[in-house]
C-alpha cells in the first residue's frame, strides 16, 4: 500500500482577511494609471499605442490614480456678467510688419501666445528678430530668448538686418527656470522663444524636445504669459510629414498657430494662419527673404509673372485666391515627343495628381493624344498652386503646347474641370478679374454662368466645356 506524494494543504487566512505576499492583487484604485501625451487617453495598463489617438509611443505612466472625489474650494474673485468685462486687455498693437499684422487679424494681443512653426531655412527666426526689434523701436521691452543659436550668431543676425535696439534685450538659454528668471527681471512686453523644443525643465525626465518637456515647457510659459500680459511667440519644428513636432496639445493650448512655408529655392515665404482666437484665418502673408533681412510684399502677383515680348505657346495665366487676397500665377506647360515606353509627367508647383487627372480628361474628353507624349508642367516664380480653379489654365497650357499655338493675347483662365469634361464654377470670380484687370489683362476665360461685374476694359468669355474653351481661348492657326 502506497501512500499519497501530494504536499500538505497551506492553511485558509481568516474570514475577512486577505493573503499577503508578492502576488496580492491591490485594488482598483491602488493600481497604476497611463495615459497619453497627445490626447489625454488614459488606460489601466501600458499600451504601446494609444487606443484614442492611435499615437504610438506616447502612453506614460502617471501614477497611481486618485482616491476620492475632488473637494469644491472657495474662488478668490467671484464671477461676474460678461457684459461688466474689460476688452483692454485684448487690445491689438502693431508688431511694424504690415503682412504679419494682415494674417493675426491687426496685430499682437497683450497675453497672446503664437505658436509660429516651419521648416528649417524658411526664415523663422529673421522674420520674429524683424518683429522685435520694430516692437523695441515702439519703446516696449522685448525679450528674445534663444536656444539654437548663440548669443554672438543672433547679433551678427540683427546687425546685418539693422535690428539692433537698445530695448531688444538677448538670452542664450535652455533652461525653463533660467528663462522664468529672466522674464521676472525683464518684465517684457513682448517675449520671444526660438524654439520651444530645446528647452527643457529640471522637474520633467527626458530630453528637450519629447512630448513630456514640450508641454510642461510650453504650458509653463503660457500660464506666466496669461498672468502677466505678455504677448509671447514660440518657434515650433516640425515634423518630416508637416505638422508641428511635440504633443498635439501644444496648438489647442496657444491661441495663434502660423505656418512660415517657401521653397529653399525661392525667395518668397508665406504666412498662413490655422488657428486665430483674435482674428481671420483665411488671410495670407507674402513676404520676401534676402540676405538683407525680410519684407513684407504687399502687391507680390509680379513675382509669378514672366515677361514675353510676344505671346508664347505652352504659358497660361491663372489668378488663385491665397486666403481672401488675389494672386496670378503664370502655368507653363511643355508636351513633347517620347522615346521611353512609359512617357513622363513632371510636375513643380502643382500637384501630381491634380495634372494627371487633367491631363486624362484632355485625352478623353478632348480627343487629344498625350499617351506616348512626355508632358511638364511648372510654376514660374516657385509658387505652389493647389487650387482647383487653376484646372482650366493647366488643361490651356497644356494644349498650347501639344498644338503649338499661344493663347489670345492678355487672357487669364479660371475655371475647374469635372470628369466630364464640364468647367465648373469656383469662389471669388469677382475679385480675380478685378485683380487681373489691374495688372493689365483685357480677356477672361470663366466657367459659364458666373454673373459678375465685367470690370472696365476686359472681356470675358463663358464657356461650359473644355472642348469649348479649347477653341476659343487658342489663336487660330497660320
Amino acid at each position: 500500500m502506497t501512500t499519497s506524494s501530494r504536499p500538505p494543504t497551506a492553511p485558509r487566512p481568516p474570514a475577512g482577511t486577505r493573503a499577503s505576499g508578492s502576488g496580492r492583487k491591490g485594488s482598483r484604485a491602488d493600481r497604476p494609471a497611463f495615459r497619453c501625451a497627445e490626447c489625454g487617453w488614459t488606460t489601466p495598463r501600458w499600451v504601446g499605442r494609444c487606443g484614442e489617438c492611435q499615437a504610438w509611443g506616447t502612453v506614460e505612466e502617471v501614477g497611481d490614480r486618485p482616491v476620492g472625489l475632488t473637494v469644491a474650494r472657495t474662488v478668490p474673485s467671484p464671477a461676474v456678467p460678461i457684459a461688466d468685462v474689460t476688452a483692454e486687455a485684448a487690445a491689438t498693437w502693431p508688431s511694424g510688419v504690415s503682412e504679419l499684422d494682415r494674417v493675426l487679424g491687426g496685430g499682437l494681443v497683450g497675453g497672446a501666445v503664437v505658436l509660429l512653426a516651419g521648416e528649417p531655412g524658411a526664415g523663422k527666426s529673421t522674420l520674429l528678430l524683424d518683429v522685435a526689434s520694430r516692437a523695441a523701436q515702439q519703446g516696449r521691452t522685448v525679450l528674445y530668448v534663444t536656444g539654437e543659436e548663440s548669443a554672438a550668431q543672433v547679433r551678427l543676425r540683427a546687425e546685418r538686418i539693422g535690428a539692433l535696439r537698445p530695448r531688444l534685450l538677448l538670452a542664450a538659454e535652455t533652461d525653463l527656470a533660467t528663462v522664468l528668471g529672466h522674464v521676472e527681471q525683464t518684465l517684457p512686453d513682448l517675449l520671444v522663444v526660438d524654439s520651444v523644443q530645446t528647452v527643457a525643465s529640471d522637474a520633467v525626465d527626458g530630453a528637450p524636445g519629447n512630448v513630456s518637456q514640450v508641454r510642461e515647457v510650453a504650458g509653463s510659459l503660457i500660464r506666466v504669459a496669461k498672468a502677466r500680459g505678455m504677448t509671447t511667440v514660440l518657434v515650433g519644428h516640425v515634423t518630416k510629414d508637416g505638422g508641428i513636432a511635440g504633443p498635439r496639445v501644444l496648438e489647442h493650448l496657444v491661441d495663434v498657430v502660423c505656418h512660415f512655408e517657401g521653397d529653399r529655392h525661392s525667395r518668397l515665404r508665406l504666412l498662413r494662419a490655422v488657428k486665430n482666437r483674435y482674428g481671420p484665418t483665411d488671410e495670407v502673408g507674402c513676404f520676401d527673404l534676402t540676405d538683407t533681412g525680410i519684407t513684407g510684399l504687399a502687391d507680390p502677383s509680379g513675382l509669378f509673372l514672366s515677361r514675353h515680348a510676344e505671346p508664347v505657346p505652352g504659358t497660361c495665366v491663372t489668378v488663385t485666391l491665397e486666403g481672401r487676397r488675389p494672386l496670378l500665377t503664370e502655368i507653363q506647360a511643355l508636351v513633347a515627343p517620347s522615346a521611353l515606353a512609359q512617357p513622363r509627367r513632371a510636375t513643380s508647383g502643382l500637384e501630381s495628381a491634380r495634372v494627371a487627372m487633367v491631363l486624362a480628361v484632355l485625352e478623353r474628353r478632348a480627343r487629344m493624344r498625350l499617351s506616348d507624349r512626355d508632358v511638364y508642367t511648372a510654376t514660374v516664380g516657385g509658387v505652389r498652386v493647389g487650387e482647383p480653379s487653376a484646372d482650366l489654365a493647366v488643361a490651356l497650357a497644356v494644349a498650347s503646347s501639344a498644338y503649338d499655338r499661344p493663347l489670345l493675347p492678355g487672357a487669364v483662365a479660371v475655371g475647374e474641370i469635372g470628369l466630364a469634361g464640364e468647367v465648373r464654377h469656383v469662389t471669388g470670380v469677382g475679385r480675380r478679374l478685378a485683380e487681373a484687370a489691374r495688372l493689365g489683362f483685357t480677356t477672361a476665360v470663366v466657367p459659364t454662368g458666373a454673373s459678375v461685374p465685367v470690370p472696365e476694359g476686359m472681356r470675358v468669355i463663358q464657356v461650359a466645356d473644355l472642348r469649348t474653351a479649347l477653341s476659343r481661348a487658342t489663336t487660330p492657326p497660320e
